[in-house]
């Protein structure tokens, strides 16, 4: 068993690296239809919010209760999904999507309805420089 934390390869080969809390690692999936970003805690071993200690479980909750409230603003999102399912990827992580009632999937899940559309380089950066312009994400993102 691995005592450093490694991304699982799904998301490893789904995903875009977009930065760091003090708990979780922030992707955003690589599929340019929907603003959507994942929260993965970097520990070692982790399928299941109740298995973090209580400590790590508030953090868990204030960084995504603060990624959910920047997106919405940000995005001018209808609604946020936010899901932790795991189901083909067993290492814990939580989805957060901007869905607006004028989106292709609404008011369905985003998951397996279509397929990905990658972002370009320009989208990716661009993406970054917005979630960098917002004053509480930024301040709250590591490198």
């Amino acid at each position: 068993m691995t005592t450093t934390f490694q991304l699982h390869p799904r998301l490893q080969q789904d995903c875009i690296d977009m930065g760091r809390f003090a708990l979780c690692r922030l992707l955003m999936m690589n599929d340019s239809q929907f603003p959507w970003f994942i929260l993965v805690p970097e520990i070692v071993g982790m399928r299941e919010i109740y298995q973090l200690d209580k400590a790590a479980q508030t953090l868990l909750n204030e960084e995504s209760c603060l990624l959910a409230e920047r997106l919405a603003a940000i995005y001018q999102a209808d609604k946020m999904n936010i899901a932790a399912i795991g189901n083909l990827v067993p290492q814990l992580h939580i989805h957060h999507v901007v869905r607006y009632q004028t989106d292709a999937a609404w008011p369905a899940p985003v998951w397996g309805k279509f397929a990905a559309v990658p972002y370009t380089g320009q989208q990716v950066a661009e993406t970054k420089a917005r979630l960098r312009d917002d004053y509480a994400l930024c301040t709250a993102l590591k490198e």
